[in-house]
């Protein structure tokens, strides 16, 4: 396909000045490891086709940790430079064919929507562009702790990521550039005669390199992001299966698993109570109103649909906020069929569908003591809960 654009993240660096264990992309930012953080903006913006990372051999298993349930391009080992990772990078896209390609640094977790639509934007322009901010304050040259002179600092811009590319104008740069060092992308575009443009860059896209660093972001991503919690319930009948099903085919569908049963729930979709409450809540968390709104029981077009696909919508539009999901807890209330051998099974599908760690899904099942509609089997119910965090103003 034509005019496709992908991200390429650079996480192979040594991490040098930050100290500690960890490597920067690994560390916890607020509750989310840094290289996460950047690669669900990637895969959260609608104009982005695809994601790859470049990472240090040894981090593999940390990275396969960390991007747990995410779908992305498999990864690719950095080279000893940062120029050799992304080169390295770019060559693992060649047969994709990208028309576009977003260079960024692991190092910027707090990267935003509006700063990736505004570097592709203006792609339409230039076959390069660099996102960058002025600088603020008086330069000054220093020399053995003196000060030998104050610079100029008109006209001068920080230069930031994700810096975007004519994928086969860079890529071509790389090649040639292979003997000679460059601080940044751009750099080597610009030495390669590559017309460069510019758009505005983020104060709050900062760059983590030392403990400093990471304290300071860390009270930038707190005051930048708040968590709404959802409450989401839903009940469905039970009734008899058509008399000509096959035993074997006689289910019931909770989670996205389909569980043996010798009644149906009867719905007009599939009747998934345990998604249709997830859904709920998750709509709760953004205001959005409740399942009825977004898909009609009165349309036949969800006659018997999976539930799935109404998950996913509700996903869509959670993301199309910024918003990221922090623990989701189902309970499901019946007296049978019996949920405990299929709860694992039940968590690991949703968690499946939403990207997500399988820790953060949890299912639990309870009864009502033989009390009510529920009690008589008359059919089930569930509850769903979903924290989610959202950015302020979402």
């Amino acid at each position: 396909m034509p005019g496709r654009t992908f991200a390429l993240i650079v996480a192979a660096g040594a991490s040098r000045r930050m100290g500690g264990e960890l490597s920067k992309p690994y560390v916890n930012l607020t509750g989310v490891p840094v290289l996460r953080r950047g690669i669900e903006t990637f895969l959260s913006h609608p104009r982005i086709d695809g994601v790859r990372v470049v990472i240090k051999r040894e981090d593999h298993p940390r990275y396969r940790r960390v991007t747990e349930g995410l779908t992305l391009f498999p990864s690719v080992m950095g080279g000893q430079t940062r120029q050799d990772s992304v080169r390295l990078g770019l060559e693992s896209l060649v047969h994709r064919a990208p028309a576009r390609v977003l260079i960024h640094d692991a190092a910027r977790p707090l990267l935003t929507h509006a700063l990736i639509d505004r570097v592709i934007s203006a792609l339409d322009s230039y076959p390069a562009v660099l996102p960058a901010v002025p600088v603020p304050d008086t330069l000054k040259r220093v020399e053995k702790e003196r000060v030998t002179a104050t610079l100029p600092r008109d006209g001068l811009f920080a230069a930031q990521t994700p810096q975007g590319f004519d994928f086969k104008a860079i890529l071509a740069a790389h090649r040639h550039y292979t003997d000679t060092l460059f601080t940044d992308d751009i750099a080597l575009a610009e030495a390669a005669g590559i017309a460069i443009g510019v758009v505005p860059g983020e104060r709050d896209n900062l760059k983590l390199t030392t403990p400093e660093d990471f304290a300071f972001m860390q009270k930038i991503a707190d005051k930048a992001y708040e968590t709404r919690i959802g409450f989401g319930v839903d009940a469905h009948p039970f009734a008899p299966h058509d008399s000509g099903k096959p035993v074997a085919r006689r289910t019931v569908a909770l989670c996205g698993v389909k569980i043996p049963h010798d009644q149906r729930l009867q719905g007009h979709s599939d009747a998934d109570a345990g998604l249709h409450a997830l859904v709920d809540a998750l709509l709760g968390t953004i205001g959005a109103g409740d399942i009825g709104r977004h898909f009609p029981p009165d349309d036949p077009q969800w006659a018997g649909a999976d539930s799935a696909r109404f998950l996913l919508h509700t996903y869509q539009l959670l993301k199309a906020k910024g918003g990221d999901i922090v623990n989701i807890d189902i309970t499901v209330i019946c007296e049978k069929p019996h949920i405990a051998p299929y709860r694992e099974q039940m968590a690991a599908r949703v968690a499946s569908l939403l990207k997500l760690a399988p820790e953060r899904v949890n299912v639990k099942a309870t009864t009502t003591e033989k009390m009510g509609f529920l009690g008589r089997g008359e059919g089930l119910m569930a509850q769903a809960a979903v924290a989610v965090r959202l950015p302020l103003g979402a």
